[in-house]
């Protein structure tokens, strides 16, 4: 069992091991003992990783888990790309590095996996040479129009444009060209929104998609945003992100959580565009 007082002072940043980043008013005993007691493979309601899949990946090692009133730590293992240990620490310090790295490097050759990992959370940024995204929290309202920048669902246009987005996402990226492989598989709920010029894709967000949020309140489900380099800096993207937050309201979301690299592109949009700095997540490979 967690004790509420120090599982409070530990979570200084609202993120939770296997779900990410979560509404500030979620980190709760009862959420994270629900994900402490989940079966391997199973999804709770409100994980983001069951639009992907059907068989949660990342299970919480639960015998590794330690709760005191000074910190407390959760243990997850991975089983894709060889697998690997995930060390949480929570606290109001960071973690002693050292000896942090040694057990999670334990802990993976213990379960055979290829690689090992600390994370932590804080709120200014860690010393060089840790890695480290910001989390955020975007209101979902109802943005202005963009009417100079045309947003349009995929599976609305023209062959012409459909065929071109897999070319599109072939070159904006990892996730992109994942989105563009589970669109052409029709393995996706929601839609893809695109920005056209001429008959090709030149940007897209998607899938937009709404869950149920740990707090009972529907949220956005975080998309995958591109825009080709010979296209940026002209609107595409700000439309296509107010674009999504319009699908979002009209859905009834009542906010979105992201997690980007402070300092990039989508950090700079997403603060433009209203959303609000949660903390850091940082990491460590050990």
């Amino acid at each position: 069992m967690l004790r509420a007082d120090w599982l409070t002072c530990a979570v200084t940043v609202p993120y939770v091991p296997t779900l990410g980043p979560v509404h500030p008013d979620a980190p709760t005993v009862d959420l994270f003992e629900a994900v402490l007691d989940l079966e391997p493979g199973r999804f709770l309601p409100y994980d983001k990783d069951q639009r992907w899949t059907d068989r949660k990946d990342e299970t919480v090692l639960v015998e590794h888990t330690e709760h005191t009133a000074e910190k407390t730590t959760v243990t997850t293992l991975a089983g894709r790309r060889g697998g690997r240990v995930t060390v949480y620490h929570y606290a109001q310090t960071p973690p002693d590095l050292l000896p942090a790295c040694e057990n999670a490097a334990k802990l993976a050759a213990e379960y055979g996996v290829d690689a090992s990992r600390v994370v932590w959370f804080q709120h200014t940024p860690p010393t060089p040479g840790v890695t480290y995204a910001r989390a955020l929290l975007a209101p979902t309202g109802e943005p202005g129009t963009d009417p100079d920048r045309p947003v349009l669902a995929l599976d609305n246009c023209p062959p012409g444009v459909r065929e071109s987005f897999l070319d599109f996402s072939a070159l904006a990226g990892d996730g992109m060209a994942h989105l563009g492989r589970c669109w052409a598989e029709d393995r996706i709920s929601g839609p893809v929104l695109v920005a056209v010029n001429g008959e090709r894709v030149v940007g897209a967000i998607g899938p937009i998609q709404t869950y149920p949020g740990p707090t009972g309140a529907p949220q956005l489900l975080p998309q995958y945003l591109a825009v080709l380099p010979g296209h940026r800096c002209g609107g595409h993207g700000r439309a296509l992100w107010r674009a999504a937050q319009r699908w979002g309201h009209a859905a009834g979301a009542a906010y979105q959580l992201l997690q980007v690299a402070p300092g990039s592109a989508a950090d700079e949009l997403y603060h433009g565009e209203g959303a609000h700095p949660l903390g850091l997540v940082c990491t460590v490979a050990a």
